[in-house]
């Protein structure tokens, strides 16, 4: 979505817990599940979940009231310094909102200058999920030039903001203004990992842009490192964590490690086989014609496709909640509802995608969700909630797959550790050092959350990180050896085509 556009979607407040979507499995195999389904004929269907509903927005909508007077929590707005000898275990680190004009002006002493944790914590440190491994190749084009300061400048004028981190502190300088409030809780997220690993991140200088579509082309001659949180296959955007990991105040989605638990207590709810046998959607189709297309595939008098597609009036949602569920398909760009919908244990009907974000290069078709063709989306609907009802056991496989990769290697400290490492691997490739240009401000938890209001204060209070980590980031994996990220691309690719394969024998059959 970009400015003036509203691209969300949303569902009710039982969560997943009335039509969920997923869960990710480290013994999943995909091959006798495509190897069982070529019987995949039509019968009749049964009573299982297999779509591509699940909560996105405001599945809890219901339980909170859209009244933008908060009420603060004292424990995060006391007025306590920092002791100058602290223990390192269960260090807290309370916003100070008592000095002044904090708009522009950060305390001194706002958090430590550096904290080591202790030895044997580094020892226990895990191991990075693997999609970790595709850092190393958003930051390959510049691995043998360097990224010089000349290029980053040059990226300004596709830029949001500029941001610079110098000896542990954040200086910003903005530039546009993007839609609602993406760049305070993107800038927001960056302040809690440096209050998570104070002094653990590197010097570094980028440009980052909260817009909806990557912009650096792959044939640019010396092509500027631009951050943001989409990209794809002609494009060499960095992408980043988006804004909605720490809340999203307009619509009242709450911040992903509180939002994860309530997803995960939703997909409770329901049993998986007692959940309705449609695939859903709800959102705006005036985004993108593929989106207008998708209406085409709703219930009719003449036709059912196994399809329930809504048209979301925002304006009227905004005021009353939000209610039903959607499948998955992009908009004018990516989408965030992709994340929600992933969660609730079911199958996903994820119609083809154009664009990536930082995690979705990590699920595989047929494991992680249902691949849906862009081309005839009706009878591809209608073929995945088929094939779903007539295996119904490894469609439930497919949703839990889903719905453990977002529970487990998408929890909240995986994305701080994300944005560690490829911010630490992004700083290594500059050739000189940053220093604090004039037009920059410093940037801390006080200078935003203290003078904020509403959903975006409390949202705020509710995801500040409280003080250093007691173990250090996951240990991140080595880059794929070109053999192995050409069998995954390959194997994505086939279990794409092995699905259109099952779905032209299944109208095969229904014609003859």
């Amino acid at each position: 979505m970009h400015q003036g556009r509203k691209d969300q979607s949303s569902s009710n407040s039982s969560f997943c817990g009335s039509g969920g979507i997923y869960r990710h499995f480290a013994e999943a195999n995909w091959q006798p599940l495509m190897a069982a389904s070529k019987n995949a004929t039509s019968t009749s269907s049964i009573r299982i979940v297999f779509f591509a509903v699940c909560l996105f927005i405001g599945v809890y909508i219901s339980t909170r009231v859209f009244d933008v007077t908060m009420h603060h929590s004292p424990s995060l707005l006391a007025v306590s310094p920092i002791p100058e000898k602290q223990s390192k275990k269960n260090m807290e680190i309370p916003l100070n909102c008592s000095q002044g004009n904090l708009t522009k002006t950060c305390p001194d002493d706002y958090y430590p200058k550096r904290f080591q944790m202790e030895n044997q914590n580094f020892r226990n440190v895990s191991m990075c999920p693997d999609f970790f491994r595709w850092i190393h190749e958003d930051l390959r084009p510049w691995a043998e030039t360097g990224i010089t300061e000349e290029m980053v400048e040059k990226g300004k004028e596709k830029a949001t903001f500029r941001l610079l981190i110098v000896n542990g502190r954040a200086y910003v300088e903005k530039y546009k203004q993007p839609y609602q409030t993406r760049d305070v809780f993107t800038l927001w997220g960056i302040l809690q990992l440096l209050r998570r690993y104070p002094g653990q991140l590197p010097d570094l200088d980028l440009m980052f842009d909260c817009f909806d579509w990557p912009l650096i082309q792959k044939n640019d001659h010396l092509p500027s490192p631009l951050f943001g949180y989409c990209s794809d296959d002609d494009t060499l955007d960095i992408v980043f964590p988006d804004w909605s990991f720490w809340g999203w105040a307009e619509i009242n989605i709450k911040p992903w490690e509180a939002l994860l638990k309530d997803l995960d207590e939703g997909n409770k709810k329901t049993k998986w086989i007692d959940r309705e046998p449609y695939a859903y959607w709800k959102g705006n189709p005036m985004v993108a014609e593929h989106r207008k297309d998708l209406l085409k595939c709703n219930v009719s008098d003449n036709q059912d496709w196994n399809a329930r597609i809504y048209i979301q009036d925002w304006i009227h949602e905004g005021q009353h909640g939000f209610k039903e569920f959607k499948i998955y398909i992009e908009g004018s760009a990516w989408s965030v509802s992709e994340k929600y919908i992933l969660a609730c244990d079911s199958v996903t009907l994820m119609m083809k995608p154009h664009y990536y974000d930082f995690f979705t290069r990590g699920l595989m078709p047929v494991r992680h969700y249902w691949p849906v063709s862009m081309d005839d989306k009706c009878k591809s609907i209608k073929f995945g909630v088929e094939w779903g009802n007539k295996h119904k056991k490894k469609a439930q496989k497919i949703g839990r797959a889903a719905s453990r990769f977002i529970q487990e290697d998408m929890k909240m400290d995986h994305v701080y550790d994300y944005m560690f490492h490829l911010l630490t691997g992004y700083s290594k490739l500059l050739k000189y050092k940053p220093t604090i240009p004039q037009n920059v401000v410093e940037l801390c938890s006080e200078t935003i959350a203290c003078t904020s209001e509403g959903f975006v204060k409390q949202f705020m209070e509710e995801s500040m990180v409280k003080g250093p980590s007691e173990v250090g980031p996951c240990t991140m994996l080595t880059p794929y050896d070109p053999q192995t990220l050409n069998f995954i691309l390959e194997t994505k690719v086939k279990l794409v085509k092995q699905v259109e394969k099952w779905e032209k024998e299944y109208f095969q059959n229904q014609t003859n």
